[in-house]
């Protein structure tokens, strides 16, 4: 069965500090949905090679087990409570997606 995958990307954060209250949310939430994040922040320690639009912000990339474990985790009581965390003023592009099996 092929995995599934969160992949966020957000090209403006206005509110670092107001993000982090998600974070604390959003972690164990993910982790409660049987995901695992794999990638490395800027913040972080991680590197960044930015090509074509250059945008070298903050991406996050989470692995399931499935898509549909994906999807479930997002629908999750838990999650929603930490979507509604997010503060005002950011950007965020978010999708779920399939994993190649």
């Amino acid at each position: 069965m092929a995995k599934g995958y969160w992949v966020s990307v957000y090209p403006a954060i206005s509110d670092p500090e107001g993000l982090t209250a998600y974070d604390k949310l959003a972690g164990p939430a993910v982790q409660a949905g049987g995901g695992r994040t794999i990638s490395l922040l800027p913040s972080q320690g991680g590197r960044v090679v930015a090509h074509e639009a250059g945008i070298a912000q903050r991406v996050v990339l989470i692995e399931f087990a499935s898509f549909e474990q994906a999807v479930a985790a997002y629908e999750s009581e838990a999650y929603q409570k930490a979507l509604v965390a997010l503060p005002d003023g950011f950007e965020r592009d978010f999708r779920i997606i399939d994993g190649i099996d």
